[in-house]
């Protein structure tokens, strides 16, 4: 269950004002204020159910007395037929909302769909799917929740939550004489002892000198197979080492063969395929 906070609530009226529900000309053309009507949402495809509570939140926005029943839970398996919910009330408030709440709902069963399949994938290996900041612009709340109901864990929620060494800072700072050692050293005298820090490598002779400098993470970006145990080998539990870039269904399981703690898939949020649902109406 994800908790309509006055965040998501924001969310939620961004979406409503970018579609003008309250300005709808074809409802407001077709359809009287005292005509009444009952909504069904029902799967067309097989996936795991998320964001329930937020779509439902969406008709209450419009407006506020509208009745609104969860059938199912987050996390809930579908299958094509399944009754989801039912919201009842102003045909008109129903017809308003049903696009923002669809959106919603699909894109976060969406995404806890594909994250449910990487998570299969893996089953038996010690290892953790994590997300990415590739998330759509103003629903990484919603996207990384999806994330979680699918069985992944997330990674940094914004650039607040720890820092993160990747490629261009290296090499901003290589070009002022700076080695990767003196980089973690910086990094650790500078930012809040409550955060940990993890430092992307490309190669085994990077991972080399990250070791000298005591990064909590290590990220391995687009390594082959082969370097990456090698270099789960070579860290022997220093720190938490992660997999990234490159990664697929098709290859995840190689990966965490490997022997890596965690696999971050961008694919998860930045490439969704919304879960095919409906919301039917009937007077």
């Amino acid at each position: 269950m994800l908790e309509v906070t006055p965040e998501v609530q924001h969310l939620i009226d961004l979406a409503l004002a970018e579609d003008q529900v309250f300005n709808d000309a074809t409802t407001s053309a077709l359809i009287r204020p005292n005509v009444w009507g009952v909504g069904t949402f029902h799967a067309k495809a097989h996936g795991i159910l998320a964001g329930l509570d937020v779509a439902l939140a969406v008709f209450h926005r419009v407006e506020p007395s509208v009745e609104t029943e969860a059938l199912m839970q987050d996390g809930h398996g579908l299958e094509p037929g399944s009754t989801i919910a039912r919201v009842a009330g102003k045909a008109s408030t129903i017809l308003r909302g049903e696009r923002t709440a669809l959106n919603i709902l699909q894109r976060m069963s969406g995404i806890a769909t594909e994250t449910a399949r990487y998570v299969k994938a893996v089953e038996g290996y010690r290892v953790k799917i994590v997300d990415t900041r590739k998330t759509a612009p103003g629903l990484r709340y919603l996207d990384k929740h999806a994330v979680r109901v699918g069985g992944g864990h997330n990674h940094r929620m914004n650039l607040a939550d720890g820092v993160l060494i990747k490629d261009n800072h290296i090499e901003l700072l290589r070009h002022r004489g700076m080695t990767l050692p003196g980089i973690l050293e910086q990094a650790r005298e500078m930012a809040p002892h409550t955060l940990k820090i993890e430092v992307e490598v490309t190669n085994l002779a990077e991972l080399e000198e990250v070791l000298e400098g005591g990064a909590h993470i290590i990220m391995l970006d687009n390594m082959s197979l082969e370097d990456m145990s090698k270099a789960v080998e070579m860290v022997g539990g220093r720190a938490l080492v992660e997999a990234s870039g490159g990664i697929t269904l098709e290859n995840v399981a190689a990966v965490a063969e490997t022997g890596v703690d965690l696999i971050s898939v961008g694919a998860l949020t930045h490439s969704v395929t919304a879960l095919d649902i409906s919301l039917d109406i009937a007077a």
